[in-house]
């Protein structure tokens, strides 16, 4: 039985492997790809997260996909309402066909006399083995584990008597109506799950080790909406998604050179949006600059008006072991409760947990160079998305989908089978692949491949730089080495699979 060859392949069929394919399928017609997805179900984060009130912490205008405009009232939207947004976009553009569900790729391994890589892939329920190759891989795997998330290791948790779930791990029909819940975490799904939870629960606290920044946002887009009355809705997109991307570029400017400024002005918000009485100073005014961790965003407030209702209570102390009745905290105090929520963060994974190689060697991706931040350093034809920390994913996704595509038109037009990132050995230092000083981040570096100290082994966090240089940055750029194997066809004639 002959191998099944690909011109592409494409790992995931989330939001970054759906728009790639999209991508490609525009601009690299004639390309046979398919879209392998580990998961029964197309969506990614969107498919895979349940719980409840789960949404968007980006407004759906960057989220959204630079060819495809978000056309519901609601900027700030639910999980439902983006998945059903990836669905249409997979039907409408004609990719069903192309994506395989239940194709988990466990291994990727490269062949210079071949150009091309061989995939090892579990199929289905059963995990049968198959393999596939292709010319180029494209993975959009995202950037943590989709098998479970992260749980700290809590003395005493066996003894609870009480439920313990982790968001990602919701329960199908959960019921947690008349209970006592305490929610354990500070970040974006902690404050998602409190306003979310709070008018069905008996009492709720949220247990926080330290306190975050959060920043209030109408779940409408005013402006968006007011032109969406009065221009075409391609036009609205375009215009509402630039003033977005400026004053997020804008408050990110500011937050690095006048932290002190941009602090005073988000803690002030938030004390005006509580009670008098609130300890604003304890539970909402971090110890870190702004944006040394991700800002979070509560639509319309919800979280403060949580607060307000006095359906929800704060608490800033630490986890010292859990009891029989509930979380005994360092302070001494017990907290009781009936449900506990670990909404203690992701297990970040690299590539999909994906063992790469190169002619036999194994990859070893913590001690690897990014090149622009989507290929890697000697790895042949291959290329990955990871988006911004500090804005929508989406957007940085788009940009690498246009610079693969120029990418691969360069190369079929001037014959080269391969094309590989070169390091040089000197005068580039190795950086962390992010500054942020979140927990979760620090605990994956070793996982994701590092930065440069310069162009264009850095990692840029600047949508308008990356433009630049993604969309108008020459390919020859004494960097990428292009070669053609002496084998090599070009398989772009091939038919649409």
């Amino acid at each position: 039985m002959s191998l099944e060859h690909f011109d592409t392949l494409i790992v995931g069929a989330g939001l970054s492997g759906i728009g790639s394919a999209v991508h490609l399928q525009q601009r690299c017609p004639g390309r046979r790809f398919a879209v392998l997805e580990g998961r029964e179900r197309l969506g990614g984060t969107w498919d895979l997260f349940r719980y409840p009130g789960v949404r968007s912490d980006s407004d759906m205008h960057t989220l959204g996909y630079a060819f495809k405009p978000w056309t519901d009232g609601q900027a700030i939207a639910d999980g439902p309402s983006i998945l059903q947004y990836l669905q249409d976009t997979a039907r409408e553009r004609g990719l069903l066909p192309h994506i395989r569900l239940g194709h988990r790729v466990v291994a990727a391994a490269w062949s210079s006399p071949q150009a091309r890589w061989l995939l090892t892939i579990e199929r289905g329920p059963a995990k049968e083995r198959l393999q596939l190759s292709c010319s180029f891989l494209w993975v959009c795997s995202g950037y943590y584990n989709y098998a479970h998330g992260y749980t700290p290791d809590f003395p005493g948790l066996a003894q609870f008597k009480g439920r313990v779930v982790h968001p990602q791990d919701w329960p199908t029909n959960m019921d947690y109506r008349g209970q006592r819940v305490v929610v354990i975490g500070s970040g974006a799904t902690a404050m998602t799950l409190v306003p979310a939870m709070a008018p069905e629960a008996a009492q709720l606290t949220m247990l926080q080790r330290s306190p975050t920044y959060v920043v209030a946002r109408p779940r409408r887009d005013a402006l968006a909406n007011a032109l969406r009355r009065a221009l075409p809705e391609r036009l609205t997109y375009g215009l509402t998604r630039w003033k977005n991307v400026a004053l997020g570029m804008f408050f990110f400017w500011l937050a690095k050179h006048r932290p002190e400024r941009v602090k005073a002005r988000i803690v002030g918000a938030v004390a005006a949006a509580l009670p008098k009485a609130f300890d604003v100073p304890t539970h909402f005014t971090p110890r870190y600059k702004p944006w040394d961790q991700r800002v979070c965003l509560v639509p319309d407030g919800d979280l403060f008006a949580a607060i307000q209702s006095g359906k929800v209570a704060v608490v800033t102390d630490t986890v010292a072991a859990f009891e029989p009745q509930g979380i005994r905290l360092g302070s001494g105090a017990l907290l009781e409760a009936d449900l506990v929520v670990t909404a203690t963060g992701l297990d970040l994974l690299g590539f999909g947990g994906i063992a790469i190689s190169v002619d036999g060697r194994p990859v070893e991706i913590g001690k690897t160079m990014s090149y622009k931040g989507m290929m890697l350093a000697g790895v042949p034809n291959l290329a990955y998305v990871v988006g911004y920390t500090n804005a929508s994913w989406t957007l940085k996704s788009d940009l690498t989908g246009g610079f693969v595509c120029r990418l691969l038109r360069h190369m079929q037009r001037t014959g080269a089978g391969v094309c590989t990132p070169k390091l040089p050995t000197a005068n580039v230092q190795a950086q962390p692949w992010v500054d942020f000083s979140s927990g979760y981040i620090q605990r994956s570096l070793d996982r994701f491949p590092v930065q440069g100290s310069s162009t264009p082994w850095r990692l840029n966090q600047n949508y308008l730089r990356d433009l630049l240089a993604l969309r108008f940055g020459t390919l020859q750029d004494g960097v990428l080495q292009f070669s053609k194997p002496a084998n090599f066809s070009d398989g772009a004639q091939h038919p649409q699979s």
